[in-house]
């Protein structure tokens, strides 16, 4: 799910930035620093919208660094269990297929595919098959997250086409 949260960042800014431009290096080094990067507790930062407050430097005595403590308002992506969501597909093998969707890959194993659907090894590329729909490299497909493993840097998750209305998006 993508929602708008206030975060905080901090930034070591080196001595030899310091000058007229301070404010502009301290943004850009900020969309740099968080701009696609995962948080467990926040999610995929997606994009930064609004920079809402720069606070004051402190000198760090022993590098003569300066510290910038920001609060930023960033479009975040977390998933969750249950979830139901687009993605097109990347890899395909006799195990299943992965997806990502935006900056999240999502598994889905070929237990949790329609009991139709069937690996298709000889194709080329690689496919699922069933009577009327063929999940292959690039196919967007719809699916439903059951489940995720959030860690530090990292989000990972399984998704399933078991149910109505999950697997191929025909487009017209």
């Amino acid at each position: 799910m993508s929602c708008c949260r206030e975060l905080t960042h901090t930034i070591l800014l080196h001595p030899s930035y310091f000058g007229a431009q301070l404010e502009d290096y301290l943004r850009q080094k900020l969309y740099e620093d968080v701009e696609g990067t995962c948080s467990g507790k926040h999610g995929y930062i997606i994009s930064v919208i609004t920079i809402t407050d720069i606070g004051e430097g402190k000198i760090i005595p022993s590098t003569g660094q300066a510290k910038f403590k920001t609060t930023y308002t960033a479009i975040v992506m977390k998933p969750f269990k249950g979830e139901v969501v687009d993605g097109k597909v990347v890899n395909v093998n006799k195990m299943g297929f992965f997806a990502m969707v935006g900056p999240l890959q999502v598994f889905v194993s070929c237990h949790l595919t329609q009991a139709e659907m069937k690996f298709d090894p000889n194709s080329s590329p690689p496919c699922y098959r069933s009577n009327d729909e063929i999940i292959q490299k690039d196919t967007k497909v719809r699916m439903q997250i059951v489940g995720c493993r959030v860690e530090a840097n990292d989000i990972f998750a399984i998704g399933t086409i078991k149910k109505d209305f999950m697997g191929q998006i025909k487009e017209d």
